[in-house]
């Protein structure tokens, strides 16, 4: 008889190895090889939030997603829309408290910050309730990041204001007049990119330089991961660098915009046109994978071990 179990365990560790030898390098939802690489559109999301219009930025902090866009709300204007949620999957709607449309979010000093068209400014503790801060200007803002213990926020012919706690803000001269889109900090010194091919670099975020790119398409967002800077823009941009000064151009091998980009998990995650995903460990050599959509995506961030990726008409894809 105990030879018997004996034999019946051995088999049933032997049948439980092959399962998890077949499954477990599969692109299963809770397997780490299928970050960025398999994706889930979250119909049932884009559902129950059918009067947001569009997902514009997302980013990961404090224990959740919170994303930001526009809603059906004052359609001429475009009303704000949040959306906060702990899984990337289930979300909810919250009143953002103002009728412009929200472009871009990040985390820092203990708070989440907004910022939209009309130099609108929100911030939260927790991503649920907001507040309207005072901008002291009325251009479109579109990017904003956190470094070196202040908010860098850029936005339309050239505009960046810092602050060092998201409440009380100061205008810079970027020296350009072309619009900035993405911001991002890392190796030491904040990166903007914008129309044009423009970069511009600062320690500080108050004195910029700007740099050559070797591009004139417009660039439209901007990461640092790995050592490396990585910007995205249109007709399938795509720009490296180490040091956020000498760039170089590489092939992504497509021609469809690209708006957004994300490191997490050891890889690069580009998102744009069409439904437009690709990955690359190292912002040189580019794959594109299969979103099951062909929605514009805006934005991608990286958090709780998956990607978030949202766009148009309240697209959100979620991997693994």
């Amino acid at each position: 008889m105990r030879l018997f179990f004996r034999t019946f365990f051995i088999i049933a560790l032997f049948l439980a190895g092959a399962l998890l030898s077949a499954y477990g390098s599969g692109g299963g939802e809770g397997n780490s090889g299928s970050v960025g690489i398999t994706w889930t559109q979250r119909t049932e999301i884009v559902k129950s939030i059918e009067k947001v219009k569009s997902i514009n930025d997302v980013t990961y902090a404090n224990g959740k997603f919170v994303a930001v866009g526009r809603s059906e709300v004052a359609l001429i204007l475009g009303g704000g829309a949040v959306l906060t949620s702990e899984d990337g999957i289930n979300w909810t709607l919250r009143p953002a408290g103002t009728v412009y449309s929200l472009r871009g979010i990040t985390y820092g000093d203990g708070k989440f910050v907004a910022v939209g068209d009309n130099g609108v400014i929100l911030t939260s503790e927790e991503g649920v309730y907001w507040t309207l801060r005072a901008s002291g200007m009325t251009r479109f803002l579109w990017g904003i990041t956190y470094g070196d213990g202040k908010f860098v926020a850029v936005g339309t012919f050239g505009t960046v204001l810092t602050s060092k706690d998201g409440i009380n803000w100061k205008n810079h001269r970027s020296g350009t007049s072309n619009h900035l889109f993405g911001i991002t900090y890392g190796n030491g010194r904040f990166v903007a990119v914008g129309d044009r091919g423009t970069i511009l670099t600062s320690r500080d975020g108050i004195d910029w330089t700007l740099r050559k790119s070797g591009t004139n398409e417009n660039l439209r967002d901007i990461t640092y991961g790995n050592g490396r800077f990585v910007a995205v823009g249109l007709n399938g941009t795509i720009l490296t660098s180490e040091d956020g000064i000498n760039w170089t151009l590489q092939n992504s091998g497509t021609s469809n915009h690209l708006f957004g980009v994300a490191y997490g998990n050891g890889k690069f995650v580009a998102v744009g046109e069409n439904g437009t995903i690709l990955t690359s460990e190292d912002g040189i050599n580019w794959t594109p994978q299969n979103s099951g959509t062909s929605k514009r995506l805006w934005s991608i961030t990286y958090g709780d071990g998956k990607f978030v990726a949202v766009g148009e008409e309240g697209t959100i894809l979620t991997s693994p």
